[in-house]
């Protein structure tokens, strides 16, 4: 029996994603995927879809556990953990290539972070006001 277990990152929402041989199930959370939200449960079915285009029957179950963030940036966080467990179980380059010029975003995680607050500011690009000008 074969256990793949993957990672991905949105934001501060951290997921991973655990496939195993089955019946073509996802769960995130505990809960199945089309219990989710309309376009949530969208975004899930994306990886989804292009995977079943191009290998045929989808024969592996997968659980995802999303930790941190908010409701949307677990969304993605898991469907980058999703992608890179079903690139690496069925080791496609045609996969890999179809979900590359589908959506880059399935795969590379967005690195941009919230930028440091700065000492003596409010924020971190706002500056104090000046009255004598």
């Amino acid at each position: 029996m074969v256990r793949i277990i993957s990672s991905g990152k949105r934001k501060s929402a951290v997921a991973k994603a655990s496939l195993e041989e089955g019946s073509g199930n996802v769960w995130v959370n505990g809960r199945d995927y089309k219990n989710l939200n309309f376009f949530d449960k969208l975004k899930i079915l994306e990886p989804l879809r292009i995977a079943e285009k191009v290998l045929g029957k989808l024969n592996f179950d997968i659980k995802v556990i999303v930790k941190g963030g908010g409701e949307k940036g677990q969304i993605e966080a898991a469907r980058i953990a999703l992608t890179k467990a079903i690139i690496e179980f069925s080791k496609s380059k045609e996969l890999t290539k179809e979900i590359l010029e589908y959506d880059r975003s399935l795969i590379v995680a967005d690195v941009r972070r919230k930028e440091t607050r700065k000492p003596g500011d409010s924020k971190a690009r706002s500056r104090r006001q000046k009255s004598y000008r």
